[in-house]
C-alpha cells in the first residue's frame, strides 16, 4: 500500500513537472518573441530619430536680452547657472531652447551641447545650449543678444545637434 501511493505521488509529481515545463517553454517563446519584436521597433525608431538629427530640425529663431523683463529677477544667470555680462551678450553665441528639445523633457539636448544653426540671414552658426524658455514655446531657439539689439525672427531655420571636436569639417561646409 505504501509502495502504491509512493509511485502514485511519484508518478504525480513527475506529470506536474512535466506539464510545468511545458506551460512555462511556451510562455518563455512567447514573452521572448514579444519582446524581440518591441526590441526590432525601438531600432526602428531610434533609426527615425537618428535620421531627423541628422537632417536637422525645423525651428523658428528669435532673440532675447539678458534683462528681468525677458528673463527673471537675474537676468546675469543662465538656466544653466552660467553668470554672464549682460552688456557683452552677443559675444557670448549662447542660446535659450524650448523645453521639448531639452532631454530632461523628452527632447535630445543637453545644457552645454551645441547645435548649428542654418537658415537665418547673418546668424547662421554653432552655439551652446544654455538655458531655457518658457514653457509655452515650442521648437524655438532664443538668441542671446545684448541689450540694444534690434529684435528679428527667423520661422524657417534648421538645428542640427553637433560637436566642435567631431563635426568641424562639418561646421566648415
Amino acid at each position: 500500500m505504501y509502495k502504491k501511493i509512493m509511485i502514485g505521488l511519484t508518478t504525480l509529481v513527475v506529470f506536474n513537472g512535466y506539464v510545468l515545463m511545458e506551460v512555462f517553454d511556451y510562455y518563455d517563446s512567447l514573452y521572448s518573441n514579444r519582446i524581440i519584436s518591441y526590441e526590432n521597433k525601438i531600432k526602428k525608431l531610434e533609426e527615425v530619430v537618428d535620421e531627423f538629427k541628422l537632417e536637422g530640425l525645423d525651428v523658428t529663431v528669435t532673440m532675447y536680452h539678458p534683462t528681468a523683463e525677458q528673463t527673471d529677477s537675474t537676468p546675469d544667470v543662465l538656466a544653466d547657472g552660467t553668470r554672464i555680462r549682460v552688456h557683452s551678450a552677443s559675444d557670448y553665441k549662447f542660446v535659450a531652447v524650448s523645453r521639448n528639445l531639452l532631454k530632461k523633457h523628452g527632447g535630445w539636448l543637453d545644457y552645454g551641447d551645441f547645435i548649428l544653426l542654418r537658415g537665418t540671414d547673418g546668424k547662421d552658426g554653432v552655439y551652446q545650449v544654455k538655458d531655457t524658455m518658457n514653457r509655452r514655446f515650442v521648437n524655438r531657439i532664443d538668441i542671446l543678444e545684448s541689450p540694444g539689439t534690434e529684435p528679428y525672427k527667423f520661422d524657417n531655420a534648421k538645428i542640427l545637434k553637433t560637436s566642435i571636436e567631431t563635426d568641424f569639417t562639418f561646421i566648415n561646409n
